[in-house]
């Protein structure tokens, strides 16, 4: 039976790119983000996950706003990166767990999810620069399954159904009759408004508050609807849908192995947490 060995919720803001493009993770203004993932590879190389399900939203690259699904998920044996205007190098492709997502697909819609299936998908910064923090080789030792949450355009899915999609994820893994060991990977956020009156926008006691929600109270946020969570989080701050979904994949109780907190790194707060099921 496959089991779910931890989620890491995380930031992609594209100027991490170009960060390491750079050589900067010693640099004063990333030393502190940077090194925030030492304890999550530490992790890493002891537990060996053989797939990682990314929760993610993308940003044009695959989808764009003539078309746009509230919930995708990938089901191709491979997947690519290409040039997102950003100037970011991109990094080499990864390799689908095609049958995984088949089972995955099939559970969701046996849960009433409706969901756009992609046999063919490229990925976005979205997926790779966390994929990168997670492993700087970029030799991918795992496969992956890219599932996609609008945070877009409207209307988007309410906080409260995030966290059912990733419990129905949790389910889905259980039920899948292979051993793989499965990390849960939720990339996005957390408070960040890069537009408008109100660009710059961080909310750090609020993002604190999520942050410790996902441990000791993890339907916390979904008493908020899309406005709500953006007057508290900002536009871009919605994308805590992906931490959501990615708390409810792991079951009802968690305890934080490592976290990590620092603002800004290009007007975006960034969260990092590796959660462990208990």
């Amino acid at each position: 039976m496959a089991r779910i060995i931890g989620g890491i919720t995380t930031s992609h803001v594209p100027a991490i790119g170009g960060a390491i493009a750079k050589g900067l993770q010693n640099d004063p203004y990333w030393k502190p983000f940077f090194d925030g993932f030492i304890p999550i590879r530490h992790w890493l190389s002891e537990t060996r996950p053989d797939v990682v399900v990314v929760l993610y939203n993308d940003h044009g690259l695959n989808f764009f706003l003539d078309k746009m699904p509230t919930f995708a998920v990938g089901a191709a044996p491979q997947y690519t990166n290409a040039d997102e205007g950003w100037g970011i190098p991109t990094v080499p492709p990864f390799t689908g767990d095609t049958e995984l997502s088949w089972h995955l697909i099939e559970s969701l819609v046996a849960d009433e999810f409706d969901l756009t299936t992609c046999q063919e998908m490229t990925v976005d910064h979205a997926f790779t620069l966390p994929m990168a923090l997670l492993w700087p080789d970029q030799a991918w030792p795992v496969k992956v399954v890219p599932v996609c949450i609008n945070t877009v355009q409207a209307p988007l899915p309410s906080a409260k159904r995030c966290h059912r999609l990733g419990e129905a994820i949790g389910r889905a893994v259980s039920r899948w009759a292979g051993d793989e060991k499965v990390l849960v990977l939720g990339t996005g956020g957390l408070s960040h408004q890069l537009d408008g009156e109100r660009a710059g926008f961080i909310n750090k006691d609020f993002d604190l508050k999520f942050m410790d929600s996902m441990v000791s109270d993890p339907t916390w946020a979904t008493q908020f609807d899309t406005y709500q969570l953006v007057e508290q989080a900002g536009t871009q701050g919605v994308e805590l849908l992906m931490w959501l979904a990615t708390r409810g994949a792991l079951g009802p109780s968690v305890r934080a192995l490592h976290s990590n907190y620092h603002i800004p790194i290009s007007n975006t707060a960034s969260g990092l947490m590796l959660l462990e099921p208990v």
